[in-house]
């Protein structure tokens, strides 16, 4: 955490910010000269301060990772590629349905996904969502345009059209709540205003973001707007990965087994409005995937 700190020097006081950041097995600090008052926008100060020591920690490691990834797919021969895809599909459809309620366990997921075999006395709904899950991964992966409100519209409309046609594609008409969360959605009315800014903010920053923190943006204020009736942590993940794969990097998966780490990472930035707290998370859990020592 940044800490407010003060020196006196010949008599008169100065006041700076603190961070102690781990490097390797060893800890540096990092300072930040205020002055001889305490400014009136100190929180601000504390935020930035904290943010660029974030960025110069790991935008060099991120960019190693994006320069590895790139090297090995290079190698790879084809079918060596469309496997170790479809095994993350499966692992990432199992997660990220598993997360939202589905009863499949990972064996039956691979089963159905890769051989075509149906679980028995398993809710149909699940099973449906998660063939669907299977198409509409590929298809964001093969799309070539950008986001937009018309493609994630369809994604939805593909993802339920079998299970819950009644919200399929449909921006919500109704209030919802998060099960579990002291975050309260935005109602109805303010989703459309909320929508179309967020792609504006999106079509002005996607070149302007490091890509991994764009990923965690695109997925915190996407799931924070929560414009569907149901689906929206497994629309935002899908556009995570749509982020990621856009500008190279590898994809990520966030587990069913760190489910509780996710949803206290959203919950707080959302409380708080405070990004860069799960900007940090997933970039964390992401070098933890590629197996980089923090």
């Amino acid at each position: 955490m940044v800490h407010l700190k003060k020196k006196t020097i010949s008599d008169k006081e100065y006041y700076y910010l603190e961070h102690t950041i781990r490097v390797g097995k060893s800890f540096q600090k990092k300072e930040k000269y205020l002055g001889s008052e305490i400014p009136k926008d100190l929180e601000k100060i504390k935020i930035t301060f904290a943010k660029e020591i974030f960025q110069d920690k790991w935008h060099n490691i991120l960019n190693e990772i994006k320069k590895r990834y790139t090297l090995t797919q290079k190698s790879l021969p084809l079918s060596a590629k469309e496997k170790e895809l479809e095994t993350f599909m499966v692992k990432f459809t199992y997660d990220s349905q598993k997360i939202e309620g589905s009863k499949l366990t990972l064996r039956e997921t691979a089963n159905l996904l890769e051989k075509g075999l149906s679980p028995k006395e398993k809710p149909i709904r699940d099973i449906k969502e998660a063939e669907k899950h299977r198409i509409v991964f590929y298809e964001m992966l093969g799309y070539t345009k950008d986001l937009s409100l018309e493609i994630i519209l369809l994604w939805h409309k593909k993802l339920f059209q079998d299970t819950k046609p009644d919200i399929a594609g449909k921006i919500r008409t109704h209030g919802v709540a998060i099960s579990g969360s002291r975050f309260m959605p935005p109602t109805p009315v303010e989703l459309t205003f909320l929508l179309r800014e967020f792609f504006s903010w999106y079509n002005k920053n996607n070149d302007k973001i490091h890509p991994v923190e764009l990923a965690a943006l695109v997925h915190l204020k996407f799931v924070s707007i929560h414009p569907f009736g149901d689906g929206n942590g497994r629309i935002s993940r899908l556009m995570m990965n749509f982020i990621l794969q856009k500008f190279n990097y590898p994809l990520l998966n966030i587990s069913y087994e760190n489910r509780n780490s996710y949803y206290r990472a959203l919950e707080r930035a959302q409380i708080k409005n405070e990004e860069q707290i799960f900007i940090q998370w997933l970039i964390r859990r992401y070098l933890k995937e590629q197996k980089i020592k923090k």
